[in-house]
């Protein structure tokens, strides 16, 4: 009985010293490649952060926009794959690439004409000051505020002109004197200033010396 029970306790023992010495070197081999992975996804961190860098710097010159599948291959951090999506899409990407370029270059010289189109048309329009003053010489009877944006507007039906504004625009012309307001009962009416008058004395006086 004691022959038996030795080996069995020997057996024990040696599997024992295995099975911890595994386990030791597989905790080892862990920590090994553990360090690796972190080694590794910190160098894909930093290019693809180079990666952003050189894209935005790359857009910012105008240059077309071919290596853009490094940055897809990369973004999936598999060594393997990315030597397959070479072979078989390269053709896709170089068209999205030159797609995503022309579009911007078209926007951007669309700007500027639309810009200068309407810088031209702001210019060669009237103002609303200008309308009211051509309307008001142009009338012979005191005209509302109504009739005066209801015309105006009937005349340029591409601005947009509120009766406020029209009766705004009157009274400043009143107050300096380049519109003239008469009421009848409740109802207000505006008409151009009265300038004849004043230079028809003018007119009238280089003629006394000469009847004299």
């Amino acid at each position: 009985m004691p022959e038996t029970t030795t080996p069995s306790t020997e057996l024990a023992s040696q599997y024992i010293a295995q099975v911890t010495g595994d386990l030791e070197a597989n905790l080892k081999e862990q920590e090994r490649i553990g360090a690796e992975i972190a080694s590794l996804q910190g160098q894909l961190a930093a290019l693809q952060h180079d990666h952003s860098v050189l894209v935005s710097m790359q857009q910012a010159l105008g240059i077309a926009q071919a290596p853009t599948e490094s940055a897809a291959e990369s973004k999936s951090g598999m060594v393997p794959s990315p030597r397959r999506k070479k072979a078989g899409s390269p053709g896709g990407g170089k068209q999205k690439a030159r797609k995503s370029t022309a579009a911007p270059v078209k926007k951007a010289a669309r700007k500027p004409a639309a810009s200068r189109t309407d810088s031209v048309k702001a210019a060669a329009a009237p103002t609303l000051v200008e309308l009211i003053r051509q309307h008001l010489t142009e009338q012979k009877e005191p005209r509302s505020a109504a009739e005066i944006s209801t015309a105006l507007g009937e005349a340029h039906p591409d601005r947009e002109i509120a009766p406020k504004v029209v009766r705004v625009t009157l009274e400043g012309l009143v107050a300096k004197s380049q519109a003239e307001r008469s009421k009848q009962g409740r109802s207000v009416f505006y008409t151009a200033p009265a300038a004849e008058p004043t230079a028809a004395p003018e007119a009238e006086a280089p003629r006394n010396p000469t009847d004299g």
